[in-house]
């Protein structure tokens, strides 16, 4: 059966140069001493969280992982509000300051299933293929 309503529009959200510049010095020591420095100076910044999810689940720690992801998730989530999501509709992966959302969930995904959260772990990769399958084939 073909959907007859149009889909939602891409959600863009807006960039934050100042963030983003303060991601790429940190990451030139990639030590999560630097990105928590971001983290807690962008809190609304999902690319800072993510790089600590990403940095916890490498060292082996998917429970302090998944809080970071979590955290920018959810930082995310509220940031995609602001910008019109209504809780569906693509999220581009070409859209960089999407992208540590994007990330962000990703991470959640793979440290939740770290952590036997199964189920969340699925919803988590379902959510990043339904926001854009493009993101999904990125990151996996």
């Amino acid at each position: 059966m073909q959907n007859l309503l149009p889909e939602p529009p891409a959600t863009l959200l807006p960039a934050d140069a100042e963030a983003e510049n303060a991601l790429a010095k940190a990451a030139e020591t990639g030590t999560a001493e630097a990105y928590k420095k971001v983290a807690g100076e962008y809190p609304a910044f999902s690319g800072g969280w993510a790089a600590l999810a990403a940095d916890a689940l490498d060292a082996g720690e998917p429970v302090t992982a998944y809080a970071y992801a979590r955290t920018g998730y959810h930082r995310g989530l509220d940031a995609l509000r602001r910008n019109g999501w209504k809780g569906h509709g693509p999220i581009p992966w070409s859209h960089a300051p999407n992208q540590g959302f994007l990330r962000c969930l990703h991470t959640l995904s793979q440290a939740a299933a770290e952590i036997g959260e199964a189920d969340e772990a699925a919803r988590c990769a379902q959510f990043l293929r339904d926001s854009d399958p493009a993101a999904a084939d990125a990151l996996t």
